[in-house]
């Protein structure tokens, strides 16, 4: 292995406000070198210059979405000459997939949520298509790491080797000190704007509290001018996108996070909502639901409190108990903080990373 190691982190849009856990990916890395290579560039508050874009147009990316093979893109992998190469989601993996295995540079594929539970799901020839992809890219796979134990079981019903997935938590950074801040708001939500966040059920339920609260929705997304027609008469401000650091504004001056997931209709679902460990990071307490992963990151009753999906009565008792009880909120939020420090430090977790590429790069000589 050089002394100066890199993994090329593949993200086939570069990259979306909502994936910041694809930034923090190489922002954290310490002995390896991070190169974003993706095949087309999205403008947002996450785009860096630095990012590396394999297809200045559409066009040119037609060939890889249809066949898994670029000349283009095995071209900008061999210049960049990477010892590991990381792609976020299965579809993604696919992808670079072909271009790895020419090179013989070890994959590892992150598998999050809608790519092994919704995408599987589609009708017809297109979810014939991607689940004959999908399993090529698991075949191909050195490691294919799973955002939460629900996860990696999707995985291995999609055709992943169990003995090749393991369960890797995100992670996000840790505060080293919990501000003092003035609270604006009684509820926030941070993700986007569709059926599995359960931001419905969040509007039903604060409906349901007498007292209304006053809420905060921080995101975008297809559902928001329903969503904002349905809150019509509620204390609810909506903020559209907006940076990392607003968000971590936004959650120091509330009371609670409201995590409402359910599994929406065409079966898509979360991995482990990222928003939930950086609330529990700020001491911010958690009221969500029984899904998916989120229970292995918000223990009922120790690190916030859970209800069933789809459930806004449950949701609103959950969210009245703790707006009623100040200390319960504090001690909630206390004992989040703590697990997630302990389980889930983007730090630890990173190094972590560092370890498992290293490992493959010694097999990979080793053969």
């Amino acid at each position: 292995m050089s002394a100066d190691p890199s993994v090329v982190i593949w993200r086939s849009a570069l990259l979306p406000a909502s994936e910041t856990f694809v930034r923090n990916h190489g922002s954290n890395l310490t002995r390896w070198r991070p190169v974003y290579l993706g095949a087309t560039k999205v403008e947002s508050v996450l785009a860096s210059d630095d990012d590396v874009i394999a297809f200045p147009s559409d066009r040119a990316f037609l060939r890889l979405r249809l066949t898994g093979s670029s000349p283009r893109l095995r071209a900008a992998l061999a210049a960049i000459r990477p010892d590991v190469v990381h792609a976020h989601f299965g579809g993604d993996g696919w992808l670079i997939s072909r271009a790895a295995a020419d090179l013989d540079v070890p994959l590892v594929v992150t598998v999050h949520g809608h790519d092994v539970t919704r995408q599987p799901r589609a009708p017809g020839l297109r979810g014939v298509r991607y689940r004959r992809n999908l399993r090529t890219v698991f075949r191909r796979a050195a490691v294919v790491l799973a955002v939460s134990e629900h996860i990696r079981a999707r995985a291995i019903e999609r055709g992943a080797d169990p003995a090749k997935v393991r369960v890797h938590h995100t992670g996000v950074p840790i505060p080293e000190a919990v501000p003092e801040v003035s609270k604006r708001w009684d509820v926030v939500f941070v993700g986007r704007l569709v059926e599995k966040k359960g931001v419905d059920d969040l509007l039903h339920a604060l409906a349901l509290i007498p007292d209304r609260p006053r809420a905060l929705i921080v995101g975008g997304g297809p559902l928001e001018g329903r969503l904002r027609a349905l809150a019509a008469d509620l204390d609810v401000t909506f903020t559209g996108p907006r940076t990392p650091e607003q968000v971590s504004r936004h959650l120091a001056e509330s009371r609670v996070l409201a995590a409402p997931s359910k599994t929406a209709g065409d079966g898509d679902s979360e991995g482990m909502p990222t928003t939930i460990l950086e609330a529990s990071a700020w001491g911010l307490p958690v009221v969500a639901t029984r899904h998916s992963g989120i229970p292995e990151a918000v223990v009922h009753g120790d690190t916030g409190l859970l209800s069933a999906e789809a459930d806004p009565a449950g949701l609103a008792e959950n969210l009245r108990r703790l707006l009623a009880d100040e200390a319960l909120r504090t001690r909630l939020g206390g004992r989040g903080r703590a697990r997630v420090a302990a389980d889930f430090d983007l730090r630890r977790q990173s190094l972590r990373l560092e370890e498992l590429y290293d490992s493959l790069v010694v097999s990979r000589v080793a053969s």
